[in-house]
């Protein structure tokens, strides 16, 4: 008989978490073994992305006069070319960072991203991006799905989340995936120090090495604690990672350096997992106010990207790195009374990496209220998707992780024109 999570957790049981230090020459075996992996990244904007006031149409009439508080101006924006029907378009004046590594040619920026019919809710909308399937946003995480395809044996820490809760993206089936929000916290769990927590280990690993064959769901406990026994001095030895640079103090700064760390340790992983938010802005939206509502988030992705860029530069690890964002919707076009955005539907993706062919992918969109722009939806509300956010998808599965994404998006999604990698 076969225990999945999904039916493990049926039979009622939660959680079972155990953590165990492995022996030196596994921890260096499993390095050796991850060398050179390739790695992927997948940050979550959280709250909805506003992509027109990160990607600027500077000169679209309609941009101003739809955003008199809010946008951003002309003589401000970070000009990074046009786009292949001709609309010049510039970054936010805080994304230096991200225009240098643009200009590197290691940006690449996916326009009007969405779905049919997108959903403006939270919480079905990051489903959705998560399942990679607007019919069924309740299924198993795009990446889940890949992790389950990954040929055994599989590493215990063949994935990372860095946020404390299971993110929907990431549900598996028969792949379980850490979360490790602080390696310094990561630890065996002991009332007691020193010998006797030494010998409590000991015992657990004992009792776990036993691995019942007629009591499938306890194989499964003792199966899933072996796991992540294995996994406590290689996480021990990412909290003494010395990168090259210096990152922000951000959760998001920290966490991209916690997982700088998991690749320069070569601890195994493949996918790393890491969000940030206070995207939704409803009111204040302040893009351009120094220390204003957006101007700070634009603050924080730009410096800890920045930073994590420069790092694997320097540690040579940015040829074997791919980092994707995805946020659950874009903004209205509109500014609201509030000085804000609403809901809305498309938005970019970012790809980002040493192997990534940047540059701007896809066309803006025209912003003139005509109910027939083509460009835009709901009356010339919304702006209207372009690139089914699983070509993205596709391409990331097949082109960076060597895997067969008709399979793993349960369609054929692939898109000729997206060529970033």
């Amino acid at each position: 008989m076969k225990v999945t999570r999904r039916t493990f957790v049926r039979g009622g049981v939660a959680a079972f978490t155990v953590t165990f230090a492995a022996p030196d020459f596994l921890c260096d075996l499993a390095r050796a073994q991850g060398a050179h992996t390739r790695n992927l990244v997948v940050l979550y904007l959280g709250g909805g992305n506003d992509s027109l006031s990160m990607l600027v149409p500077y000169n679209d009439p309609s941009y101003y006069s739809r955003r008199p508080t809010i946008a951003v101006p002309a003589g401000r924006v970070l000009q990074i070319g046009s786009d292949s029907s001709r609309v010049a378009l510039g970054l936010h004046p805080r994304l230096t960072d991200l225009k240098a590594i643009f200009d590197q040619g290691r940006l690449a920026l996916v326009q009007r991203t969405g779905y049919n019919n997108q959903s403006r809710s939270h919480f079905q909308g990051t489903d959705i991006w998560s399942t990679a399937d607007p019919n069924n946003s309740q299924g198993l995480g795009w990446l889940g799905r890949y992790l389950d395809s990954v040929p055994p044996p599989v590493n215990a820490l063949v994935g990372w989340n860095t946020t404390g809760s299971m993110p929907h993206v990431l549900q598996a089936a028969t792949v379980g995936v850490p979360a490790i929000a602080d390696v310094r916290a990561y630890a065996f769990a002991s009332p007691n120090v020193g010998n006797e927590a030494a010998v409590e280990k000991a015992a657990a690993v004992r009792i776990c090495s036993h691995v019942p064959v007629d009591r499938p769901a306890l194989a499964f406990v003792y199966g899933s604690s072996q796991g992540a026994f294995e996994t406590l001095d290689r996480v021990a030895a990412v909290a003494n990672y010395a990168p090259s640079v210096v990152y922000p103090n951000t959760g998001l700064g920290q966490a991209l350096r916690a997982v700088a760390g998991g690749m320069a340790k070569a601890i195994g992983t493949k996918v790393f997992y890491v969000t940030t938010g206070g995207f939704d802005t409803h009111s204040a939206q302040n893009v351009n106010l120094i220390n204003g509502s957006y101007y700070n988030l634009m603050a924080t992705l730009n410096d800890a990207l920045g930073a994590f860029y420069n790092d694997l530069k320097n540690q040579g690890l940015l040829d074997d790195t791919m980092l994707v964002t995805f946020s659950e919707f874009g903004r209205r076009i509109s500014e609201n009374g509030s000085a804000g955005t609403d809901h809305g539907a498309a938005s970019v993706m970012m790809v980002m990496g040493g192997r990534v062919n940047g540059g701007l992918y896809g066309t803006a969109p025209v912003l003139n209220t005509d109910p027939a722009n083509p460009t835009l939806e709901n009356n010339a509300g919304d702006v209207h998707y372009e690139t089914d956010f699983r070509s993205v998808y596709a391409r990331v599965v097949d082109g960076w992780l060597g895997a067969d994404s008709k399979s793993i998006l349960g369609g054929d999604f692939r898109k000729a024109t997206l060529t970033f990698i």
